[in-house]
């Protein structure tokens, strides 16, 4: 690699449990930053998916999920919350005692991937979400008791390859994460596809509308995150006085979307608490 891996310790291997798109968007973040990808594995049951793997990224790929964990340093689990106990079971044996394992499956307690790793194994629960994909993305880590200092850098650094990231102490956070910051993008999805409808209801072409709609989402969350300021001022700054902000403001309070969106977390949290006891 031209550039300087700064993420990991020399000479160590990355293994991924599943190959979907979250895990690619680490292994591209991981690769952008100077990891070399012969010394990334993927274990995908799909083969299609491996070879995909191989082409885009150059990383090793195994069918096998023994095979693909076995002498690595660092195990990232990036399959279905579903599976996430059945393939544990089936790498456990094959896992060194020092091998830091990090879940980014929603709502798999640290207590059930432990329950299905070997006593101590060092273990870390990540939240990521989809802007990952593009680096732009935020996750929340919660590193378990066993973790040395020097782990839950390891896991931070390697999560900072698609973004930001938030470290947390109490594990009740993350239904309440879920549902902000892992389900939010869909709810802005649907504020961008709503705020070009209206545009193209004024009579906008509907790429025209499209392209105001993202860059209208994406400014204005760039200048709230750079001005510091809170929501309400920046936005009582874009209100004047019987001007057009205004009413489309009054609207949007008499429709109630300010407490629909704070119902729409409060629900997907309620979902998260509830799968978790699955």
């Amino acid at each position: 690699m031209s550039m300087h891996d700064t993420i990991t310790p020399a000479g160590s291997v990355i293994a991924f449990l599943g190959g979907g798109a979250m895990a690619g968007a680490l292994i591209q973040g991981l690769i952008r930053a100077g990891v070399n990808p012969e010394r990334i594995r993927v274990a995908e049951p799909v083969e299609g998916q491996r070879r995909a793997l191989t082409e885009r990224y150059g990383v090793l790929v195994f069918a096998a999920n023994g095979e693909a964990v076995r002498g690595a340093d660092v195990v990232v689990v990036a399959v279905k919350p579903g599976v996430v106990a059945g393939v544990l079971d089936e790498v456990s044996g094959s896992l060194a005692s020092g091998t830091l394992v990090i879940s980014i499956a929603a709502g798999v307690t640290l207590a059930t991937l432990a329950a299905h790793l070997p006593a101590e194994q060092p273990l870390a629960r990540v939240m990521p979400n989809t802007p990952g994909l593009v680096g732009a993305g935020i996750s929340v880590l919660l590193a378990a008791p066993g973790c040395s200092v020097a782990q839950r850098i390891l896991a931070r650094r390697i999560m900072e390859a698609m973004g930001l990231v938030e470290e947390i102490e109490q594990e009740s956070l993350m239904d309440g994460i879920t549902a902000l910051s892992g389900s939010g993008p869909a709810y802005v999805y649907l504020i961008a596809e709503a705020l070009s409808d209206g545009g193209v209801a004024s009579g906008l072409p509907r790429p025209l509308a499209d392209r105001l709609a993202i860059r209208t989402l994406l400014g204005s969350a760039r200048l709230l995150e750079e001005s510091g300021l809170h929501p309400g001022v920046l936005k009582n700054q874009v209100t004047s006085p019987g001007g057009t902000t205004i009413a489309g403001l009054e609207v949007l309070e008499r429709s109630g979307v300010r407490g629909a969106l704070m119902g729409a977390v409060q629900a997907a949290c309620q979902r998260s608490r509830e799968l978790g006891k699955k």
